[in-house]
């Protein structure tokens, strides 16, 4: 709560300072962290503000630029309840501030006390003269031609009209805003705090990603950067704006793992691209393998030219091969016979990477090098980064890296790759990560999506947790998928593409159905791509290429599908079904989402869609045109009946259009 009150106890620095101000929102931590937005958003500032008595109280908002000094400042509107509103848009990428400040409005509160008084009032001639001297303190302020209209006012209230015509004359709402604008206002308390939000380009609202592994493009032979331009083309065909790729540096030999993690391998073993660095080069370096610096340069105008963005994987670990550990061994921890320890989760074991130790005491140095492998990249064209595993480096270190990255790049997106428990998984949302992984991997019945993104949506993470969902990874083949049918596939992908704005696929693993796992029980791929390359068939005849090519174009055709924050969940008397609408932030139009749950049986059951939304109790009929299918149906009322089988597509994506006469007469809903 602010007030005006000295540090530490004792007087006030101004006692006259009679305004509270409290609960201001939307606020992160008390003003700790910023809130995030895109361009073109808005923001909408609630305050709480009272003072003692009667008066009249002019909040004000405060909103300061990114790179800029000075502050605009907007009065905030009364909500009821002592509480405030304002909004302010923002244009420009960067960091805005803003902060609310507040005091008495004199003359708004002398206006407020004469609406209050009966014309007959014996004090009305000592409310005309106080006002008249309000009035004449504001001319002098006002410019020449402003001062000479506020001047005429107050001859009019000292002359000899009656109470009635300067009653009526005072009361005026465009004379109380120029009065008000024109006055000094001392006294006034100033909130300390300065709230910040971050403002990203679109994409960190609204992608699809597609991660694949160059090195298999070529096959069992291998694949180089030159080569992948056939794959970007496939990429592309399916509607992805973001190719992400795993870390490209070169890979360690000694203790290189071979195919399925095992510590005995030959030497055609490719190795994990995690296990970075060899006498070939670190972080900076492509792997010779793969090609060059300008072979990656020319992946990335490739990537362009079919309107996708490369993400890069930054792992800030090293193989036992990586010129820092020779360079400097003092950014390792070290085992009591003077080896370096490997990474460890037990009972994971990783002997062929070594984690950094962030508790170095050359830690400055240490940071300044890795923020030049981010900045060394974002030099050869990188603007987005999935970051592995930062939740097992320190907090700090992210913090200060991101905003050092970003005040010079404000462009530049970071994912955390952090399935990990649920606070840190928020620490480092708020601490500055654009998008963070989620546990939809595992969130598979009714109850258990309902309740997850409930909270993602509508708690309090929206303002700075942004979800990143994926139905697999190349760390995660999840039960759901494994042995399963193609329908399962479906399911999960359907899922992902509608709940989230922000998704992403493992390909061509998911595609193409891969379902084994390494043993029972693992989430591990059997054969997984992260230690051996793969020959993937891309023109199998089974591949789900076509349906993830028609849900990104619904995604991109569908406002209503490029954001977070407008998700409701619909009751259907079937807990196999789940149904869930979104509709665009403008109002303008809405998408309707029902899936079947289960990869093996046909599931029915009724849907209400409430008496407010298109087909409701009292409202015109309306069309479903399903997305997915091209199907359309007639409904009317407020509950309907839904069937989908695993023997067809296990989902509908709706798109209402209300019904207006003929069977080839629809309107789309707004």
């Amino acid at each position: 709560m602010a007030r005006a009150q000295a540090k530490g106890g004792g007087m006030p620095q101004d006692g006259r300072n009679r305004v509270v101000i409290d609960a201001v929102s939307p606020a992160l931590d008390c003003g700790r962290f910023p809130i995030k937005r895109v361009i073109g958003d808005s923001v909408t500032v609630d305050a709480d503000v009272f003072a003692d008595g009667h008066d009249v109280v002019a909040c004000i908002l405060c909103v300061r630029k990114p790179n800029g000094r000075a502050w605009s400042r907007a009065r905030m509107i009364p909500i009821g309840n002592d509480r405030y509103r304002a909004t302010f848009a923002v244009g420009e990428l960067g960091v805005y501030h803003y902060t609310v400040r507040a005091h008495i409005d004199r003359f708004g509160s002398l206006c407020q006390d004469l609406a209050r008084r009966p014309l007959d009032d014996p004090d009305l001639a000592v409310v005309f003269q106080q006002a008249a001297a309000m009035i004449r303190e504001a001319a002098a302020n006002a410019s020449a031609r402003e001062g000479r209209s506020l001047r005429t006012v107050q001859a009019f209230l000292e002359g000899d009209a009656g109470s009635a015509e300067k009653r009526a004359a005072l009361l005026d709402e465009t004379l109380a805003e120029r009065v008000y604008r024109c006055s000094q206002h001392p006294h006034e308390t100033v909130l300390e705090t300065e709230f910040a939000v971050r403002v990203d380009p679109e994409r960190a609202r609204f992608s699809a990603w597609y991660e694949f592994f160059p090195r298999s493009v070529g096959g069992a032979k291998g694949g180089r950067l030159r080569d992948a331009g056939p794959m970007l083309a496939y990429v592309a065909s399916m509607g992805f704006d973001v190719v992400y790729l795993p870390p490209l540096s070169p890979i360690g030999e000694r203790l290189r793992k071979g195919p399925n993690n095992t510590l005995s391998r030959d030497a055609a073993d490719v190795g994990s691209p995690w296990a970075i660095g060899s006498a070939r080069g670190g972080h900076k370096a492509v792997a010779p393998e793969l090609g060059t610096l300008a072979d990656f340069r020319a992946f990335c105008e490739e990537a362009a030219k079919n309107d996708m963005a490369v993400a890069l994987d930054i792992a800030f670990q090293c193989s036992p091969d990586h010129p820092y550990v020779t360079e400097h061994p003092e950014w390792f921890r070290h085992r009591p016979d003077g080896s370096i320890q490997y990474a460890e989760n037990p009972p994971k074991k990783y002997q062929d990477i070594y984690p950094l130790d962030f508790e170095t005491a050359d830690w400055r140095n240490l940071w300044q090098e890795l923020k030049s492998v981010v900045t060394f990249w974002i030099g050869e064209g990188v603007r987005i980064f999935r970051v592995d595993n930062p939740h097992t480096k320190a907090f700090p270190f992210w913090e200060w890296l991101i905003r050092e990255v970003r005040s010079e790049h404000p462009d530049v997106l970071f994912l955390a790759e952090a399935f990990t428990r649920p606070k840190l998984m928020h620490g480092l949302a708020k601490l500055g990560f654009t998008h963070s992984y989620t546990y939809f991997t595992w969130r598979n019945t009714k109850q258990e999506l309902i309740e997850y993104f409930t909270e993602l949506t509508q708690g309090p993470g929206r303002e700075y947790f942004r979800p990143h969902v994926w139905p697999n990874t190349p760390d995660i083949l999840p039960a759901f998928l494994q042995h399963a049918p193609r329908t399962a596939f479906i399911i999960r992908l359907v899922l992902a593409a509608t709940l989230s704005a922000t998704y992403g696929i493992y390909g061509p693993a998911f595609e193409l159905l891969e379902s084994q796992p390494r043993e029972p029980g693992s989430e591990e791929y059997l054969d997984s791509e992260k230690y051996q390359r793969r020959a993937w068939d891309i023109a199998r005849p089974d591949s789900l290429r076509a349906i993830i090519a028609r849900l990104n174009a619904i995604r991109r055709a569908n406002p209503a599908l490029q954001s977070d924050q407008n998700l409701v969940f619909h009751a259907i008397d079937n807990d196999n079904l789940i149904g869930f609408s979104k509709t665009a932030r403008d109002g303008m139009s809405t998408v309707l989402v029902v899936v079947n749950l289960d990869p093996y049986h046909r599931q029915s059951g009724w849907l209400e869609w409430p008496a407010h939304a298109p087909g409701g109790a009292g409202g015109r009929p309306v069309q479903m045109h399903d997305l997915l299918s091209d199907a359309r149906y007639l409904w009317s009322g407020s509950r309907h009946y839904v069937e989908l089988s695993p023997e067809q597509t296990p989902a509908h994506v709706f798109h209402p259009r209300a019904y207006v006469g003929t069977e080839h007469d629809f309107d789309y809903y707004s």
